[in-house]
C-alpha cells in the first residue's frame, strides 16, 4: 500500500524558516505531479506549490520568492523550503502526489496526513 508521510512542521517566529518533507512509501513505479497545499482555519484548502507531471513548477502568488519546492525522484520525496514566514502562512500543510503503484495501470492521488505550521511571536 502506497502512502505519504510528512514531517517538518512546527512553531516559528515571523521572519523565520521551516522545511517540510514528504516521502512516498510502498512499491511505486512512477510519480507524476506532486506538490504542497495548505488549509488555514476557516478557509478552503489552497495550492502552495507544485510540480506538474512534466516538471513545471507553479507557486501561489502569496509565497513566490519565499517558498521553494524541490523533489528527489530517486527517493520519491518532495520538500518545501519556507523562508520569511508570516503569520498568514499559519495552516496545516498537506503533501500531494499522483503515484502509479507497481503493477497498476492507474495513478492514485494521495494526500499526506498534514503537518501544522504556526507562525507566531
Amino acid at each position: 500500500q502506497v502512502q505519504l508521510v510528512e514531517s517538518g512542521g512546527g512553531l516559528v517566529q515571523p521572519g523565520g524558516s521551516l522545511r517540510l518533507s514528504c516521502g512516498a512509501s510502498g512499491s511505486i513505479f512512477s510519480i507524476g505531479a506532486m506538490g504542497w497545499y495548505r488549509q488555514a482555519p476557516g478557509k478552503e484548502r489552497e495550492l502552495v506549490a507544485r510540480f506538474s507531471s512534466v516538471g513545471i513548477t507553479n507557486y501561489a502568488d502569496s509565497v513566490k520568492g519565499r517558498f521553494t519546492i524541490s523533489r528527489n525522484n530517486a527517493k520519491n520525496t518532495v520538500a518545501l523550503q519556507m523562508i520569511s514566514l508570516k503569520p498568514e502562512d499559519t495552516a496545516v500543510y498537506y503533501c500531494n502526489m499522483n503515484c502509479l503503484p507497481s503493477g497498476s495501470v492507474r495513478y492514485l492521488e494521495l494526500w499526506g496526513q498534514g503537518t501544522l505550521v504556526t507562525v507566531s511571536s
